[in-house]
């Protein structure tokens, strides 16, 4: 018999997403959990413009990522005092967390939180919350655990422990679909313009490893889309999820597409993202680990993934 799973939310907090519409929520929804290698995905002799030389980008299967190694099975936790988890995630983040059209919480967060409980056989709520308010919830027992797509960082592990990695935010060069790069290489992009967010660690990681690249700052991500619309730049750099979204929306027109692979490097781009719970809490840590990792295992994460990423962000 499955576990009844009610999942609450506070209505006062809920906020509709305003640019992705929840039809293209929808169509697009998914996660990311992959063990990926620490250098750029880069394919091997290819041309540095297929525009140019006038091939297509080769077809690429969706390919989907895992953190998860088979052969470091986690040991099966003694459940007996875990009866119910109170998930908290943030009410205006899609994919991950926002309002579903029946005003109950949805996304790809919420989703993996459903399938957690199932393998559990834990009963299960869920809080919407704003992001800034999360902390402050688990530290006065408001909640258990914090699905909210919280990445991990040296700062976050002094208030929080956190489960195994589900998920990371790599990086990726977007061009105009006519100059479109199957590879991207420091020495191919010499002269080029390439437009980033100023003080973000997408323009660091430019400035350390691209350096005959020339930088264009701009104040935010809507103005870097702009500029490579109206061809002011001839690549954009910067987070790959949200690129994927506006690759695969209205917004951007079918203007572009990804050129090249991620890149993931976690001094520039952060560890990943993990489930945060209440320092000390190992019971709920090593369940929730050893329920990731069986959910992985039985293929249900891959149909999570398929089914948020119509566009592969990796």
């Amino acid at each position: 018999m499955q576990p009844q799973i009610d999942f609450a939310f506070n209505d006062s907090l809920v906020r509709r997403y305003r640019r992705l519409s929840l039809g293209v929520v929808a169509a697009l929804c998914g996660l990311l959990l992959a063990a990926l290698p620490t250098q750029p995905l880069q394919a091997q002799g290819a041309a540095p413009n297929a525009a140019s030389s006038g091939a297509q980008p080769a077809a690429v299967p969706q390919a989907v990522p895992g953190f998860w190694d088979p052969r470091r099975r986690p040991e099966r936790p003694d459940l007996s005092r875990l009866t119910l988890i109170r998930f908290m995630t943030e009410t205006d983040y899609p994919p991950f967390n926002f309002t579903g059209p029946d005003g109950n919480p949805a996304g790809f967060n919420v989703d993996l939180a459903r399938l957690i409980c199932d393998e559990l056989k834990v009963a299960c709520t869920i809080q919407m919350r704003r992001f800034d308010t999360l902390l402050d919830a688990i530290a006065s027992n408001r909640g258990d655990a914090i699905i909210a797509s919280l990445a991990v960082t040296p700062e976050l592990r002094k208030r929080l422990d956190f489960s195994d990695l589900y998920y990371r935010t790599p990086a990726r060069f977007v061009s105009r679909r006519d100059t479109v790069m199957p590879e991207v290489r420091p020495e191919w992009l010499e002269g080029k313009k390439v437009g980033v967010v100023a003080g973000s660690s997408h323009e660091a990681y430019l400035k350390t490893m691209f350096t005959d690249a020339e930088l264009h700052p701009y104040p935010n991500d809507d103005a870097v889309r702009q500029a490579l619309q109206r061809g002011e730049i001839d690549f954009a750099f910067g987070d790959a999820i949200s690129y994927a979204f506006w690759i695969n929306g209205t917004d951007s027109a079918n203007c572009c597409a990804f050129s090249g692979g991620p890149f993931i490097e976690s001094r520039y781009f952060g560890e990943g993202v993990g489930i945060g719970v209440k320092k000390g809490n190992d019971i709920l840590r090593q369940a929730l680990n050893w329920a990731l990792f069986r959910i992985w295992e039985k293929g249900h994460y891959t149909d999570l993934w398929l089914r948020y990423f119509s566009v592969n962000p990796f």
